[in-house]
């Protein structure tokens, strides 16, 4: 059974700082690009973070590059996201999922930057 499980959500103030996690089990972990998705309220979900199954080259959107940082152990079929720097529009619902052919969607964790 798939399943992609992400915790670390949470409230902060503008400037601070979270770490997502995702648990992924049932797939192939390492052999998928793997990449950390938002939905803000009342807006679509897009991808603000990529790597690669095995070399781990990183992709960010550019609102998020330079306070974002994504990284995977593939040991523990797990994905991170550090997210630096928060500011109240990075306030949205987390998701974790593959890059290509998503499969179904976990619950998300709930960030919330405000003061």
């Amino acid at each position: 059974q798939v399943q992609l499980v992400e915790s670390g959500g949470g409230m902060v103030q503008p400037g601070g700082s979270l770490r997502l996690s995702c648990a992924a089990s049932g797939i192939a972990f390492r052999t998928y690009a793997m990449g950390w998705y938002r939905q803000p309220p009342g807006k679509q979900r897009e991808l603000v973070a990529s790597i690669t199954s095995v070399v781990g080259k990183t992709d960010y959107t550019d609102s998020v590059k330079g306070r974002f940082t994504i990284s995977r152990d593939n040991a523990k079929n797990a994905v991170y996201l550090q997210m630096n720097s928060l500011k109240p529009n990075d306030t949205a619902v987390y998701y974790c999922n593959r890059v290509n052919n998503p499969l179904d969607w976990g619950q998300g964790t709930q960030v919330t930057v405000s003061s």
